[in-house]
């Protein structure tokens, strides 16, 4: 490196590599922009074979070389960003507008950069060791093989039985998260029947991408690594490995049971919803795609086409946030606008792309008025997906014109805290019609005992699993098993069209709030508000310990733990009598009734159905109506009390109650 003359005047090869370098080395120092060489117009200088400009490259493209040794299957993403960063030429990484669309730092301010730096991951992993200290190295082993998979595999390929949160806090490759060549050195065969992090890396040393023909030479010149077209990494199979996690059961003893448990399985609900038949990928909504050409790296003249930018916007707002504001206590080394362009687009996501709520006025009488809240999920898995923390809450609210609140639920206390939910978990609602019944959209785990828990490996049953699941879903699809609904209640229009068929992606809320004699005008607003990390979720964790979780738990004390509200409706000025649909109004008697059993008369319909429901909405039973009939009998529930009669017509329904002796 010290003599150029002396080492290029002697080696073919090098000379050959020389000549290469010239000519895919374009803009590197700004002075050469051409496919020929005889457009080079600077005269060597002293006679020597190379001029000073050809050295200076030759000197900086060397001295960034990084060629594998042996026991090595990954690089650092740092070597990666040398080519595919910041350009400040504009030459490459560059869209038409001018605007830096680089892959490098895109993906360093994303969750998959920061999986291994997480501060609740690592909390979390410390948790289940604190429960489980019999099989403290395999949680510490299945956790790291997505959370840092480069440092995983590569003490696994080098005869580790092992690696431990202890290998990770002094690995590079480790602390590198799910980086470049963690995900383009993933082989296609056994994507889609691999999962809970076993990920097919063929050591190869092959860079699988979307583009046909990519130019091989600098890469494998300085990196070891051959750049590979493969359709695979544009699949949706491509995520399965890490994004359908299945647990083995223990028991309150760390006892295996022998059971497993379904942790998360986004992979499987994208195969079971409308996404995966139309070829709609992870990537096309995580991934944006530009409908520009891009250079993707220095020193390329080739456009490539589609790009899609490595943002991987999600919908953790909130750890993004944390992660940005606590770099220094984290190793975090991301610059602030980076953050800030990912919360922007994660925020994006949220807002615009994963649901659509329409805010319904059904009637309101004098004592009651009738709501219906329609969501819709837009996202190709449930929603929410992905770790069980995670929860959508629909707040309601009727206002006078004065602000006087005559109804409310789903409201949030001084820690973001829902009010009034259930101590264990809420239920899910049909129909809500109490302050204190709240429609949250969540998965909640159950032990072996069937009580709720937060311990992952102590998951053995689903007690609830309400989350909005995509277009298409079927309960008939093979891989229900992984991805069931658990509602505790018939609800006949979740993930329902009108005709009764599934695959709807929506679930319809009806509220029915007392009016109590009312008479003036007053609004009504709907709200779905997302929260990643509740605070009643991290009671258990924080039960507990370690520095792993003091650690989260201050920084989550001093955090802004406000969820993202990802949609609002608001109806002004309803007035007493209003009726957007004409009224069913059935008469019904005896009321109250003490033998349970009352009458149902209407006139001018065709009712459908008659479902009777309990005080809190539940329903218990359901009555099929036959065309031509007018009137049925029907026996209400042994159990005295209030039940609500609900008669069905043509997407029509009227609700009244009754009530039993």
């Amino acid at each position: 490196m010290k003599d150029f003359k002396k080492i290029f005047s002697v080696s073919f090869i090098a000379v050959l590599f020389a000549s290469y370098v010239l000519i895919n080395s374009m803009n590197e120092l700004g002075f050469y922009r051409s496919d020929s060489l005889q457009n080079f117009v600077e005269e060597p200088v002293d006679n020597s074979f190379h001029t000073n400009k050809e050295k200076q490259v030759l000197k900086k493209l060397l001295s960034n070389r990084s060629v594998l040794e042996p026991g090595q299957y990954f690089h650092n993403s740092q070597l990666c960003g040398t080519c595919h960063g910041y350009d400040p030429t504009g030459n490459s990484s560059h869209d038409s507008q001018g605007n830096d669309v680089n892959l490098h730092d895109d993906w360093m301010s994303s969750m998959m950069a920061l999986s291994a730096k997480d501060p609740f991951w690592r909390a979390k992993v410390s948790h289940e060791i604190l429960v489980n200290p019999g099989i403290s190295l395999e949680i510490q082993n299945k956790c790291t093989s997505c959370h840092a998979p480069q440092g995983h595999y590569t003490a696994l390929f080098n005869g580790q039985t092992h690696y431990t949160l202890a290998d990770l806090y002094n690995d590079t490759l480790g602390l590198d998260g799910v980086s470049c060549v963690a995900c383009h050195s993933i082989g296609p065969n056994g994507l889609g029947n691999m999962f809970t992090g076993h990920i097919p890396y063929d050591t190869l040393f092959q860079l699988y991408g979307p583009f046909i023909d990519p130019l091989t030479g600098p890469m494998q010149l300085y990196t070891g690594f051959t750049p590979t077209y493969s359709p695979h990494v544009s699949e949706g199979r491509f995520c399965s490995p890490c994004h359908t996690l299945i647990t083995q059961s223990v028991d309150l003893n760390g006892i295996p049971t022998g059971r497993s448990f379904v942790e998360q399985a986004t992979y499987h609900e994208w195969v079971n919803s409308n996404f995966s038949l139309d070829y709609i990928s992870c990537q096309q909504c995580h991934m944006p795609r530009l409908q520009d050409s891009i250079i993707i790296a220095k020193d390329m003249s080739t456009k490539r086409f589609p790009f899609n930018q490595h943002i991987f916007m999600g919908s953790n707002e909130f750890m993004l946030k944390l992660i940005k504001n606590n770099k220094a206590d984290l190793g975090v080394e991301v610059p602030d606008s980076n953050f800030d362009s990912t919360i922007e687009a994660t925020l994006v996501n949220l807002q615009q792309k994963t649901l659509t709520m329409d805010l319904i006025v059904d009637s309101v009488t004098f004592d009651t008025a009738y709501f219906s809240v329609k969501l819709v999920n837009l996202a190709g898995h449930k929603f929410p997906s992905g770790y069980p923390s995670r929860r959508a809450i629909l707040q309601f609210a009727v206002v006078t014109l004065t602000g006087d609140t005559l109804f409310k639920s789903g409201f949030f206390d001084g820690n973001y805290e829902v009010q009034g939910i259930n101590s264990t978990f809420e239920p899910h609602y049909d129909i809500i019609s109490q302050p204190d019944q709240v429609q949250i959209y969540e998965m909640v785990m159950g032990d072996v005992n069937g009580n709720k828990t937060t311990v992952l490996l102590r998951a053995d049953t689903m007690l609830k699993d309400n989350r909005l699941v995509p277009e298409g879903f079927s309960t008939s699809h093979p891989v229900y098993d992984t991805t069931r609904i658990i509602l505790g209640i018939a609800d006949d229009d979740f993930n329902k069209f009108n005709n009764g068929n599934e695959g709807s992606g929506w679930d319809i809320i009806q509220y029915r709030v007392p009016i109590n004699g009312y008479s003036q005008p007053f609004n009504v607003v709907s709200r779905i508000y997302y929260q990643a990390v509740p605070p009643g979720y991290l009671a258990e964790m924080f039960s507990h310990t370690s520095n792993e979780i003091d650690l989260f738990k201050d920084l989550y004390t001093a955090a802004d733990k406000e969820p993202v509200l990802m949609a609002e409706r608001t109806i002004q000025g309803i007035a007493l009598s209003v009726q957007n649909q004409p009224q069913i109004a059935p008469t019904i008697w005896p009321d109250p009734t003490s033998d349970g059993w009352i009458n149902i008369r209407w006139k001018d319909i065709q009712a459908d159905e008659v479902v009777v429901m309990n005080a809190n909405g539940q329903i218990v039973t359901i009555y099929h109506i036959q065309p031509g009939i007018q009137t049925v009998r029907i026996q209400l529930p042994e159990s005295s009390g209030i039940y609500l009669v609900d008669v069905r017509a043509s997407g029509r329904r009227s609700v009244q109650k009754v009530i039993r002796k």
